[in-house]
């Protein structure tokens, strides 16, 4: 058919362009899988241990956040891997494919390159079945790939059915998200507004499973996530859902092929409101724009750093309990002179939300990349905005939305937590905690600085180095890394509150190199082409 012509040749462009984004992507999250059941063996040795945190998950505020328990009367490391680690690992498979089903569908389009493969003999349903493709044979490769990693640990629990259907739904929840963004790209006329409406669409779907799994079961079969936790893998495994989740992401991909074959190229369904005649007051200057173009996205991050950080504030009234029935957990935690192993467990998960809060702080710097990419960034610069004006403005913004980050979810953790826990801990504790990592964040923001300033190609090894960060500071006490490979990380030099004191010359230190980072981001962008 001449609507798909050359459709082989397109996805064969795809693939060589996303080698790398899909292999890093896919790599990771094999990795996470894997390495996250070899732990559950060491961390809970004996059936006691596990039946220990099998009592402690079964609550309302754990099974909203993770799904409800099941083959919790015998909690396997299987049953546990499942229950703890599937929902959320399906969650970023759907991140992954939302962003680069985005990135292939309504992100050419709006670029024009899009209509400049249009004008070759292409077909029109060309680029959005090629990338469908792609990602369908990702979510393929990540399932067998997850699956036979699970299963090579030759963990006893681990059988191979249950791997298979493990991998199976996290393919078939990509799949799924995949063509629901396939949709969005049709109806809305931007990146920006395919991606705002299909995370949202996730978001959706997390917090109808979320409020279901507490109080009504029908209210979560209405989502795909509670599709995915109904498969009950390692303990029953059933299939019917998996079914259903790929049944709906081929519904949906005929939907969008529909839906493209009948609008016009850079149209969409849902118009874009009309804006401004004249610019307001609040959009006066580089800074103002970078925030007005990021404000949806920094706002949804704000939700979900809240949430994040309630979710882990919601069992800290269990922690006491379940340490005193987990040796290993106890010897991890063992109480410091006047600190709680509560306390530390706190130290720990506020080390996470820091990490977490780089994510967004490195969008906001890398947003910079984008528009120079898309010759956005020259218009800019021919007025009478000097280049060091103009990447002050985003890292600046990128500075105060590492704070906020940190802040607002250190703030939902200690709300959250003083509504569960017996002996209530300063909401001022929390917040302190979280500031002691403000210079490292503003190093991981200078690092990302640097590099859009001086090389804006290898803008990757920021994302690897934070990588690396997270994966010595949470895992580091697991696999006994030493500590002078900590040591190699910011986060490394940050006290944790409240069993530390806060060290004055290590923060110190941490700014100046900051300090340097933007130095040398500065004079390299002012240096340096700006990229056409």
């Amino acid at each position: 058919m001449t609507v798909f012509h050359h459709t082989a040749a397109m996805v064969r462009f795809i693939v060589r362009q996303d080698r790398l984004r899909l292999f890093i992507w896919m790599m990771s999250l094999v990795a996470a899988s894997v390495a996250t059941a070899s732990s559950f063996t060491g961390l809970y040795a004996s059936d006691e241990e596990r039946q220990a945190m099998a009592l402690t998950v079964d609550n309302p505020a754990m099974t909203a956040m993770l799904g409800p328990g099941y083959g919790l009367d015998h909690y396997t490391e299987a049953a546990m891997m499942a229950h703890q680690m599937l929902l959320l690992t399906a969650v970023v498979v759907a991140v992954m494919n939302i962003l680069l089903t985005t990135r292939h569908t309504r992100a050419p389009e709006e670029d024009g390159r899009l209509e400049m493969l249009r004008s070759l003999p292409f077909g029109k349903l060309s680029q959005l079945s090629a990338a469908l493709i792609v990602m369908t044979g990702a979510n393929l490769l990540l399932a067998l790939l997850t699956a036979f990693g699970l299963y090579a640990l030759d963990i006893e629990s681990i059988d191979l059915q249950g791997s298979l259907l493990y991998g199976a739904v996290l393919g078939g929840t990509g799949l799924f998200f995949a063509t629901v963004t396939a949709i969005f790209a049709q109806l809305s006329e931007s990146a920006r507004g395919t991606l705002g409406l299909s995370f949202a669409s996730l978001g959706l779907a997390y917090f109808l499973r979320a409020i279901g799994d507490v109080s009504s079961e029908a209210l979560s079969w209405l989502s795909p996530l509670g599709w995915a936790v109904r498969t009950k893998t390692y303990v029953e495994n059933e299939w019917g859902p998996l079914f259903l989740l790929v049944a709906a992401a081929v519904l949906l991909f005929v939907i969008a092929l529909r839906l493209q074959l009948v609008r016009d190229l850079d149209a969409g369904f849902l118009p874009a409101r009309a804006g401004r005649k004249e610019a307001s007051a609040f959009l006066q200057g580089p800074l103002a724009l970078a925030i007005r173009l990021q404000r949806t996205a920094m706002i949804s991050w704000l939700v979900a750093m809240a949430l994040l950080g309630a979710s882990y504030g919601s069992v800290l009234g269990d922690l006491e309990t379940f340490f005193s029935s987990n040796e290993m957990m106890a010897d991890m935690f063992a109480s410091a002179e006047g600190v709680s192993m509560t306390e530390q467990f706190i130290s720990m998960i506020i080390m996470v939300l820091a990490l977490a809060a780089v994510i967004p702080a490195l969008l906001v710097i890398f947003k910079l990349k984008a528009e120079e990419r898309k010759q956005r960034n020259e218009h800019v610069l021919t007025r009478a905005v000097s280049r060091g004006r103009q990447l002050g403005s985003y890292a600046g913004f990128a500075l105060a939305i590492s704070i906020c980050m940190v802040v607002i979810s250190a703030l939902a953790l200690g709300l959250t937590g003083a509504a569960v826990m017996d002996e209530q801990l300063p909401i001022g504790q929390f917040i302190g905690a979280a500031l002691a990592y403000v210079p490292a964040l503003f190093v991981m923001v200078g690092v990302g600085a640097l590099l859009v300033g001086a090389l804006p190609r290898a803008s990757v090894l920021a994302w690897l180095y934070l990588a690396f960060s997270f994966i010595v500071s949470y895992f580091g006490g697991l696999f006994q890394f030493p500590d002078w490979l900590a040591r190699l990380t910011p986060f490394g030099h940050v006290p944790q509150l409240p069993q530390d004191e806060f060290n004055y010359g290590s923060a110190g230190v941490l700014l100046l190199v900051a300090a340097v980072l933007f130095a040398l981001a500065f004079l390299g962008y002012r240096r340096r082409d700006i990229q056409g």
